[in-house]
């Protein structure tokens, strides 16, 4: 009980104002002097070893435990001395995305190389592996709106990184086979694996906006950041395997090893955290506010049930244009990127080159739409009011792309979007458009409701991302059929 008050104590002189430059030292010392400046110039914790365990943010474990013994830190917060634990938050924002992209980006590794033997699941190939990437997600997303998911952010996030890691390292193996004989088998063995892997992806992604969510709002936006610039760097990744290897299988190893990389860096950098004092002082603030106020705790448990029931449907009358506008912007954009997208060829000679799709698809639309996000955040326009309209008047892609040279050797519908350099500026739009109308559809939701449904407006606008995501990708598996109808030869 001794112990339990003492590290109670110590866990409350983090904060203390009246303790600015004092440390309590271990073995019962009472104060010593500590150079504030001297500590600014450091983003780590000091003085004893660090003793690293999954459940680190239980409240089991003493604060000497992690290294914060007795620390008082000043008013004014410690600083996030050279970005670190921002840069943490968009390399972890970068691995929520690495699946959904390695796997869409590897188009030709698996159409052109591993299902060269079953033309006909080559041809559906995006789809499928879209279904499989979004279907965990829709599902997650909407089982999260509803039901409020507990639980340990360390564990969640801890066994889904090694689930994507083990799912990547069967992958790499794979790779490595001679698949030519059981096409459809390593289909379908690839598709379960997709699965499986966004549905432990649904449960990082998840966790790491609720790490973000006790830092400032920055913070959060750097996870936005890093799932933004995650396609462009797995198209980048994808064209270097290809130019520095000889074969679609030396390039694809490399390739998603490279990925698993990327989550095992996620994975040790997590542990970082709780050694960076900018980090641990956020946590503690955060669990101290709820300490002393124990009042507003109990308010919400004594409260009546109809007090406490979310009123969803009030918040789905008010917040319903901008959620059309989130589903309507992932609708057109999935519609078309990756299935009609990456399958548009050059109608001029040699245009580009070998590197067409690579550059005009999964190179441009990446870039432009993170550049699209980025205009967002200081170009507020479209209003709330006249989002709507930018965001249908979007819809004129996808006949614009279909009369692309799309599929040309399977289509009856005649190409009128004949001049690559048009097609080009059309794929810049797109890309743009998606990542600044989704951007505005995010930012607008949650101002349209009263602020404590605002965090309900936003899981509900996420879902509605995702759905938008499932219903693009479904809608692209006709096009191919859609363009190639008998009743377009007579045209």
């Amino acid at each position: 009980m001794e112990m339990s008050h003492q590290g109670g104590a110590e866990a409350e002189s983090l904060l203390r104002p009246d303790q600015r430059s004092a440390v309590v030292m271990s073995q019962g010392t009472r104060f010593a002097r500590w150079d504030a400046s001297e500590g600014e110039k450091l983003p780590f914790l000091r003085n004893e070893p660090v003793k690293l365990t999954p459940a680190w943010e239980g409240s089991n474990l003493p604060n000497d435990t992690l290294n914060l013994k007795g620390i008082a830190m000043d008013l004014a917060p410690p600083k996030d001395k050279w970005n670190l634990i921002y840069l943490t938050l968009v390399l972890h924002g970068l691995g929520t995305l690495t699946a959904w992209n390695m796997f869409i980006t590897a188009k030709d590794y698996f159409v052109v190389y591993k299902l060269a033997s079953a033309p006909h699941l080559a041809k559906r190939f995006l789809p499928y592996v879209g279904w499989a990437c979004q279907i965990p997600n829709l599902l997650f997303s909407w089982f999260n709106v509803f039901v409020k998911i507990g639980g340990n952010l360390t564990t969640r996030i801890v066994w889904s990184l090694i689930m994507e890691v083990m799912v990547f390292v069967v992958t790499v193996i794979l790779a490595m086979v001679d698949s030519s004989e059981w096409a459809v088998t390593f289909f379908w063995i690839t598709l379960v694996s997709v699965f499986v892997l966004n549905a432990f992806n649904a449960v990082f992604q998840n966790s790491v906006y609720g790490v973000a969510a006790r830092l400032p709002a920055r913070y959060t936006g750097a996870v936005v950041l890093g799932s933004n610039v995650c396609g462009t760097l797995v198209a980048l990744l994808n064209w270097l395997s290809d130019t520095f290897t000889s074969s679609y299988r030396t390039s694809a190893i490399y390739y998603f090893i490279a990925g698993m990389f990327v989550l095992l860096i996620c994975f040790d950098t997590y542990f970082a955290l709780p050694l960076n004092r900018f980090y641990r002082y956020h946590e503690t603030l955060q669990e101290r506010t709820m300490r002393v106020n124990p009042a507003l705790a109990a308010t919400n448990q004594n409260a009546s049930p109809a007090k406490q029931r979310t009123p969803y449907g009030l918040i789905f009358r008010q917040s319903w244009v901008q959620l059309y506008n989130i589903f309507i912007v992932f609708f057109v954009t999935l519609a078309i990127f990756p299935e009609v997208h990456s399958n548009i060829e050059p109608t001029t000679k040699n245009f580009l080159g070998n590197n067409f799709t690579r550059l005009t698809c999964f190179l441009t639309f990446n870039l432009t739409a993170m550049l699209g996000n980025l205009t967002a955040s200081f170009w507020q326009f479209p209003s709330p009011r006249w989002l709507a309209i930018f965001t249908s008047i979007r819809l004129a892609f996808i006949p614009l792309f279909l009369l692309c040279n799309y599929i040309p050797k399977e289509r009856t519908l005649p190409v009128l979007v004949g001049n690559d350099w048009l097609y080009w500026l059309l794929a810049v739009i797109l890309g743009w458009s998606s990542g600044h109308g989704s951007s505005l559809g995010m930012m607008y939701v949650s101002g349209t409701v009263a602020p404590e449904n605002a965090s309900v407006a936003g899981m509900i606008g996420g879902a509605m991302l995702v759905t938008g995501i499932v219903a693009g990708i479904t809608f692209s598996s006709i096009c191919r059929d859609l363009v190639s109808l008998d009743i377009w030869r007579s045209l």
